[in-house]
């Protein structure tokens, strides 16, 4: 209803307008023409500010996501008999420290894996260098050593328990648990 009053509105002064310049008089002096308004228009620039966020955690609050919302590796994989990380693996590593950082009362269990092929204490061993391994770069990237707990199972909880060349290097490896 509102509409359609402020249109007989407009109408009406638009009608007026009309008769009032239907009835000028005729003057005898020159008409000045007049320069036409300048508009003014106020230009609004939008922009819409992006926060980037940071890695951080999926919606299940345990599952690490990097700055762009994909799931990280959590999973390291060795070579036989070593406990070296691969420089493939720092990136994710590092984006696990920057979570760790920004989240200081989370923590991690790395825990550190070895496939069936040498003794127990061996294994347990191995599986422990690989934990470190993994701790160290952690701290060498910001996180506090309380944020990190190390753990091995040795050849314990295999990943693979076929006995063949892919399921030992599955077994090798190193998992970061958050918690």
């Amino acid at each position: 209803m509102q509409v359609q009053e402020k249109i007989k509105h407009l109408w009406v002064a638009v009608l007026a307008a009309l008769v009032i310049a239907g009835c000028s008089s005729t003057a005898t002096e020159p008409v000045v023409e007049q320069q036409p308004a300048t508009e003014v228009a106020e230009v609004v620039e939008v922009v819409e500010v992006i926060e980037e966020t940071g890695p951080g955690f999926a919606a299940d609050n345990t599952t690490p996501v990097d700055a762009s919302g994909n799931p990280i590796s959590r999973t390291f994989y060795f070579d036989f008999d070593q406990a070296i990380v691969s420089p493939a693996d720092f990136a994710a590593l590092s984006t696990h420290a920057e979570i760790l950082r920004a989240n200081p009362s989370r923590s991690v269990i790395v825990a550190g894996h070895c496939d069936q092929r040498g003794t127990r204490e061996y294994n347990l061993a191995l599986g422990e260098s690989r934990a470190k391994s993994i701790s160290a770069i952690l701290v060498a990237n910001g996180v506090s050593a309380r944020q990190i707990e190390e753990i091995s199972y040795g050849e314990e909880e295999l990943a693979n328990p076929a006995n063949n060349a892919r399921a030992w290097a599955q077994n090798r490896r190193a998992v970061v648990s958050y918690r």
